[in-house]
């Protein structure tokens, strides 16, 4: 059943989430290598964007992000920096660390969409192996 699965996911392009991520962190140190640390945080998001859109993969760019509270639908200026196949959060910071709030933002935003994985990106690290976090929400 699983092999199945696979061979039909394969066949429509279907990416799971690790694979996805897998792919995008490609993506954001081909920009890191080219960019190098010290830009804004908007630089490395439209870059990164741009890698992302070339390659065919669905992608939003700043999606607002309700809060329900109480059953009432508040628009609160969430906003997701890039949400990938409507599967992959993408947060992406450009600062000297990063601290247990960055990581709260990122996991609420994935709890918020409900969605079970997301890579929180440092680009200001001189490799940005070291300033990646992935964050899962549940199991995956």
């Amino acid at each position: 059943m699983i092999k199945a699965l696979r061979f039909v996911q394969r066949a429509l392009k279907i990416m799971t989430e690790n694979e996805l991520s897998n792919k995008v962190i490609g993506l954001a140190m081909e920009v890191h290598t080219a960019l190098g640390p010290g830009l804004l945080e908007s630089a490395y998001k439209e870059c990164l964007y741009h890698k992302i859109w070339k390659t065919g993969l669905s992608i939003e760019k700043e999606k607002p992000m309700p809060l329900v509270f109480e059953g009432v639908k508040l628009e609160c200026g969430y906003r997701i920096d890039l949400l990938i196949e409507n599967k992959l959060v993408i947060e992406i910071k450009s600062v000297e660390a990063i601290n247990d709030v960055h990581f709260a933002q990122t996991l609420t935003y994935m709890k918020l969409g409900n969605y079970k994985l997301g890579l929180l990106m440092n680009f200001n690290v001189a490799r940005l192996k070291e300033g990646i976090k992935r964050i899962i929400n549940g199991t995956l």
